[in-house]
């Protein structure tokens, strides 16, 4: 007769889970340190990174995302300026519209909005071609080689996401404020005035703002998609738990990281 399914308590459940989530902690600090080291070899030795496979990363993982984030970007300045407006609208303000467009999508929406598109479709990626070579034991046959994969695949992959973090980003602010001019045109206000009133209320340190919040960004999309997908378990689903896990702990990280940007843009008065 088959035993019957032992019954699990509370105080079981709750060490197995404070087990995993310090095994993840783990493991993921021995990978971050693995990525520093790595990236600092390549900085003092830029010939040990494989330039053209990095090249070719940025164009899979970067170029071809410019038409999702330029869609996304330019519906939501198109909606936020079309929300904006209706409120404003009841006191004569809504060219001022322009200033609301300019620095919330240079400052916020453009980085994070561009963040979130790259973790749902570069992060996911990254896990999903990693975790099969896991479970097709290709990463074990480079470490049998001698080679490290986190120099040899991780590298590229990260190198190739902060390389085009940025200059999605520009794209996406650019089709955001394109987006807010839409209704502002529809309201009767000329196009030069628009682009006044967005150089009058923003400046270049909103710009570098959001930039340097792009490479935070760039590096968590493609450092937890890399990490997940080396840490892949072997079974049919293993691969599709990484992606999904990819996903779900880089949009976390990056809305975590986003807020501590602005305590610290604020602390220093940016």
């Amino acid at each position: 007769r088959p035993e019957k399914s032992r019954k699990t308590n509370l105080t079981e459940e709750v060490g197995r889970a404070t087990f995993s989530v310090w095994d993840n902690i783990r493991s993921q600090v021995a990978f971050l340190g693995e990525l520093v080291a790595a990236l600092y070899l390549a900085a003092r030795n830029p010939t040990v990174v494989r330039w053209k496979d990095a090249f070719l990363i940025a164009e899979t993982a970067g170029v071809n995302a410019f038409p999702i984030v330029a869609l996304i970007s330019f519906l939501i300045g198109l909606i936020m300026a079309f929300q904006a407006a209706i409120p404003m609208k009841q006191f004569g303000a809504e060219i001022f519209v322009a200033d609301l467009i300019a620095l919330s999508t240079l400052r916020e929406l453009g980085p994070l909005m561009t963040a979130i598109v790259m973790a749902g479709r570069t992060s996911s990626a990254f896990a999903a071609e990693l975790g099969t070579m896991k479970v097709n034991e290709e990463v074990d046959a480079l470490t049998t080689m001698g080679l490290d994969p986190v120099r040899f695949l991780v590298l590229t992959r990260v190198i190739a996401t902060l390389f085009m973090m940025p200059l999605i980003t520009i794209f996406a602010n650019l089709f955001g404020i394109l987006g807010g001019s839409v209704v502002l045109l529809s309201m009767g206000y000329p196009l030069n005035t628009y682009i006044d009133r967005i150089i009058q209320s923003a400046d270049y340190v909103d710009l570098l703002g959001g930039l340097l919040k792009s490479l935070a960004f760039g590096l968590i999309v493609a450092g937890i998609g890399c990490s997940h997908g080396l840490r892949t378990r072997t079974g049919a689903s293993a691969v599709g738990d990484s992606t999904t896990k990819a996903v779900v702990s880089g949009i976390i990280m990056i809305i975590l990281t986003d807020g501590l940007f602005s305590v610290v843009y604020f602390y220093l008065g940016i």
